[in-house]
């Protein structure tokens, strides 16, 4: 008798879904929507969308800029952009926090600024910290950038967690036991990054597994992350 086949372990490409309707609204994060929606009404007509990584900065990103027609572009590529082809429309710029110090890349996005500003165009960037923070080296930049309306995306609420670690499984093609999520919330650190570590964790572990991830593979993947003893509850 033959040996059954092997189950092969392909690392599948992630599908992030970034519609508005696949974007969950709790209390935490209710009110950074409600400004982003706002946004014909932002001061100067910019706002700087801020929060953790994992906390949904490029999904609202991209819901804001499928609604207002506007650009993406990371802050690290605007010293190569054509910055007036992008104020045609509105502008979304990532990650403006990671050019501190690269001063090509602060000169552009401060080019871009002013030129967003004069032609009456929204801007919307994206940060991990406020402004106060960066490190830009660019004073007129910097003093720009301060004054600027914030929106924070907070520690996630129980509810927006859940969601979270959902969207995420999801987004990499993995279902879950019904129970995991629930569990997982119950016991992990209350913090994006610790779900989207989670989430990696379970990813990996789950791969040839045939009963997928169940409620002992979450206990066993979240006592090895946290050094803390499973709760059996």
């Amino acid at each position: 008798m033959q040996p059954p086949p092997r189950q092969l372990t392909l690392p599948l490409p992630v599908r992030e879904a970034l519609g508005r309707e696949d974007y969950y609204v709790s209390r935490s994060n209710g009110l950074a929507l409600a400004l982003l929606d706002d946004w014909a009404g932002w001061p100067n007509g910019k706002m700087i969308l801020v929060g953790p990584r994992g906390a949904g900065k490029t999904h609202l990103a991209h819901v804001w800029a499928k609604e207002t027609g506007a650009t993406i572009i990371p802050a690290a590529d605007l010293p190569g952009a054509d910055i007036p082809a992008l104020v045609r429309r509105p502008v979304c710029v990532e990650d403006a926090d990671r050019i501190a110090g690269m001063r090509p890349a602060e000169e552009a996005l401060f080019h871009l600024h002013n030129l967003a500003l004069a032609e009456g165009r929204a801007l919307l960037l994206t940060a991990s910290a406020p402004p106060r923070g960066w490190g830009l080296t660019l004073p007129d930049l910097r003093s720009r950038m301060e004054a600027s309306q914030t929106a924070t995306l907070p520690d996630p609420d129980d509810n927006l967690l859940s969601a979270v670690i959902a969207k995420t499984l999801n987004d990499r093609g993995c279902l879950p036991a019904p129970e995991v999520i629930p569990y997982l919330v119950r016991h992990m650190p209350r913090s994006f990054s610790s779900a989207l570590a989670l989430v990696d964790a379970l990813d990996s572990q789950a791969m040839g597994r045939p009963k997928g991830i169940t409620r002992a593979l979450a206990r066993d993947v979240l006592v090895r992350m946290t050094g803390l003893p499973g709760a059996d509850d």
